[in-house]
């Protein structure tokens, strides 16, 4: 029998997760394809707000194999990461397929491997495949009584870009998650005439970095301890550092920072939340209950009639289609193995990026990459 090459893996996603895995896999002689279904690598990132940057330092966010360039700072902005993006792919000279859609993902029909079903009809046959395709990834609005018949703008944080449309106007953000909390900052501070911020679940804020010591490492250190132990800590340097913003409509939370990040919501990062809440630019007000033709309907009853309505509401994972029928996935759409580990009944199918980890996601994204890499390197991939 004639020898034939190995199936490759596929990597399905362009963004820091995807090239960190295939940048590893190709630094242990694996061949890896990254399908992309934009035109270009970073899609989510180059449709952030022009505000953004990343809230973990640029020395603990470097993907494996190319430090980020001293000159784009401490803090890394979004237009810098994309040009990050765009280098490392081209650095490690990975081979990517753009424009094409992964949908599903099937066993193959030799038991060898996978076979993904791809736009315009393709097959792809891979011996093994990492499912990076983000953790931002469906933009999610809750079906609040009332929306679909709301006279007002209202749109998805993903919509939007900066402050200028809003400029003079009464804007009402919905959600105080690190997106919510930037882009009420954001609007403040670009000219809308009155931001407010509905809150359903009181935030523990951190500040970015205190004396030069960024809250990511903090982070780093305490992931393995105690929750309990952690939630101590956190309440004590939150009273540290953090002012008692209660008579803004702000008290502290009265659960434990890590026992919310177990949950899975990482604390606020302060870039200028707080400032803005106690100088009045910010107004927290209750959570949203519905929409009524053109007011909006708090739930502490208020009616109030915004100008725009932006909704920081978080995403889905989006992975149902693709991979749902597999079982590898829990109750809420999530993978059920995560990183180097796969499930028993997928053996060969990985997924990095589906957690929001406290350490920061692109080091973990790095971390995970080596695992995998090294996992896949270590198993025969073959066809007969």
């Amino acid at each position: 029998m004639t020898a034939t090459q190995p199936r490759p893996v596929y990597v399905i996603g362009g963004g820091p997760g995807g090239l960190a895995v295939a940048a590893a896999l190709r630094s242990r002689g694996v061949r890896a394809v990254v399908v992309e279904k934009a035109g270009s690598v970073g899609t989510s990132w180059r449709g952030h707000y022009a505000r953004l940057r990343l809230h973990t330092t640029r020395r603990l966010s470097a993907l494996p194999g190319l430090a980020i360039p001293r000159r784009f700072g401490r803090w890394v902005g979004r237009a810098d990461v994309v040009r990050y993006l765009e280098k490392y792919a081209e650095f490690h000279e990975l081979e990517l397929v753009t424009g094409v859609e992964v949908t599903r993902i099937e066993r193959a029909a030799d038991g060898e491997g996978w076979t993904l079903h791809a736009s315009g009809g393709r097959q792809l046959a891979a011996g093994a495949v990492v499912v990076a395709t983000g953790f931002n990834h469906t933009p999610a609005l809750p079906d609040w009584p009332g929306r679909d018949t709301y006279t007002g703008p209202l749109l998805h944080a993903s919509a939007y870009r900066d402050p200028g449309p809003y400029a003079g106007q009464d804007v009402l953000v919905v959600g105080v998650g690190n997106t919510g909390a930037e882009i009420a900052v954001d609007l403040a501070d670009g000219g809308a005439a009155r931001v407010r911020l509905a809150v359903r679940t009181v935030p523990h804020i951190v500040r970015r970095s205190t004396a030069g010591w960024p809250a990511q490492r903090t982070g780093i250190l305490v992931r393995h301890l105690p929750v309990r132990l952690v939630d101590r800590l956190g309440a004590l340097t939150a009273k540290a550092s953090v002012p008692d913003l209660s008579a803004y409509g702000l008290p502290r939370p009265d659960t434990g920072l890590y026992s919310r990040v177990k949950q899975g919501a990482i604390p606020v990062q302060d870039v200028g939340l707080i400032d803005a809440v106690r100088s009045g630019r910010v107004e927290p007000v209750a959570a949203v209950a519905s929409f009524d033709g053109a007011e909006v309907v708090l739930a502490d009853g208020t009616r109030i009639s915004p100008d725009a309505v932006v909704a920081a509401t978080g995403y889905r994972r989006g992975l149902e289609a693709l991979v749902g029928h597999l079982g590898v996935l829990d109750e809420r759409g999530r993978p059920l193995a995560h990183g180097p580990r796969t499930h028993p009944g997928a053996p060969g199918l990985y997924f990095t990026g589906y957690t929001n980890p406290i350490s920061g996601m692109f080091r973990e994204l790095a971390l995970d990459a080596d695992r995998i890499a090294k996992a896949l390197s270590r198993k025969p991939r073959r066809r007969p």
